[in-house]
């Protein structure tokens, strides 16, 4: 790749604006890398940009470059409260699709008022980690073509990893289950980051629903956390999902932080 666009610069220099690869764009001046832009495609197939510049302009001058080359629709992800950012991406003519918010899920049964909360009846919690690779994918499977043929897998948080296609699990033993007689019939994601782990995914299977299964399975994982130690946890929750939020909020989870989708369509 080597298409190139000469622009004004912010000083003496013009800036050069280069596709250096084919996700990949540079903004140079004076030998410098002063911008640079990037696309992901994501397992939906949706693209996701990001730019990153040392100045306005040279944002600018990047997504006037980037976006006459791209399919749309084309969708990004910016922190609510970085209000320059999302300015420079309004200007691109990119306007807010949906709103996610970041909460801080305390551990403790005492707070969470989860501490007496048994799962349901022919229901057990599989802890983190030994969750059995098959039933797992099969209900991964299964949650997936659900969301799929209803609310869109697009409806879920923006930030995942990217995966190789055709495979979904990319780390079962990120996960705890909910099981009975006849498999696995709800699971939670829970990655370990430092000092806060966070809750990627919690999925109960259709027929299943309105049983307590959500509710059991955070129980599960949020007294485990506290029995190691771990006083929060960290979700991410779109903001039209009213039953994840209802969830969350019920334990006593408060709004840290939102992220705002953009899209140019």
């Amino acid at each position: 790749m080597n298409s190139v666009h000469s622009t004004s610069g912010m000083g003496e220099h013009a800036v050069v604006i280069t596709r250096v690869a084919e996700t990949q764009w540079h903004a140079v001046e004076d030998d410098r890398v002063v911008g640079r832009g990037d696309t992901s495609r994501r397992p939906d197939g949706r693209i996701f940009l990001s730019i990153d510049a040392w100045h306005d302009a040279v944002f600018d001058q990047l997504a006037d470059a980037m976006l006459p080359d791209l399919p749309k629709p084309l969708y990004t992800v910016v922190d609510e409260a970085d209000l320059d950012l999302t300015s420079n991406w309004e200007r691109a003519g990119f306007t807010t699709r949906r709103r996610e918010w970041e909460y801080l899920v305390p551990t403790d049964p005492r707070v969470t008022g989860l501490g007496s909360v048994p799962p349901p009846s022919g229901v057990t919690m599989v802890a983190v980690g030994e969750a059995e690779e098959g039933p797992l994918r099969e209900l991964d499977r299964v949650v997936r073509d659900e969301i799929e043929s209803t609310v869109g897998w697009q409806e879920m948080p923006a930030e995942v990893l990217p995966r190789p296609d055709g495979v979904t699990l990319l780390d079962p033993s990120k996960y705890a289950a909910a099981a009975q007689s006849d498999g696995y019939v709800g699971l939670v994601r829970l990655a370990p980051v430092t000092r806060q782990p966070r809750i990627g995914l919690i999925a109960v299977r259709s027929d299943q629903r309105r049983r307590g299964i959500a509710r059991a399975l955070l129980a599960h994982v949020l007294g485990s956390l506290h029995r190691g130690g771990v006083e929060a946890a960290s979700a991410d929750v779109n903001e039209s999902n009213g039953a994840a939020m209802a969830l969350f909020e019920g334990v006593g989870a408060r709004r840290a932080s939102s992220n705002l989708e953009l899209v140019l369509r």
